[in-house]
């Protein structure tokens, strides 16, 4: 089965870090990029970060930069999302995507992940 598995969320206090994982089954990440989106309560999903098959990063959030970075492992079929300084307005579901062009469009991917909830809160 074609499956995006998104985990590694949680609760995590002002100024925390975590580290999602996307792990990739059923198909091959090499030739695609891996988006991440995140969607809080009541708001519109938006692109967070997008990462090129060739390694070029993309960034579609001015609220995260110098705070969030993605990167990818092929050899693990794996991506992720580290983020640092982490505060309250982060916190969302956070889903990663796969597809063949970064886009902060999420009708443009064609695989997705369940979402791992990050909630930031004292």
């Amino acid at each position: 089965q074609v499956q995006l598995v998104a985990s590694g969320g949680g609760l995590v206090q002002p100024g925390g870090s975590l580290r999602l994982s996307c792990v990739a089954s059923g198909f091959t990440l090499d030739y695609n990029v891996i988006g991440w989106f995140r969607q809080a309560p009541g708001k519109e999903r938006e692109g967070v970060l997008c990462i090129s098959a060739d390694d070029v990063t993309t960034e579609y959030v001015d609220s995260v930069k110098g705070r969030f970075s993605i990167s990818r492992d092929n050899a693990k079929n794996t991506g992720f999302l580290q983020m640092n300084s982490l505060k309250p307005e982060d916190t969302a579901v956070y889903y990663c995507a796969a597809s063949r062009y970064c886009s902060d469009n999420y009708y443009a991917y064609t695989f997705w992940g369940q979402g791992t909830q990050v909630t930031v809160s004292s």
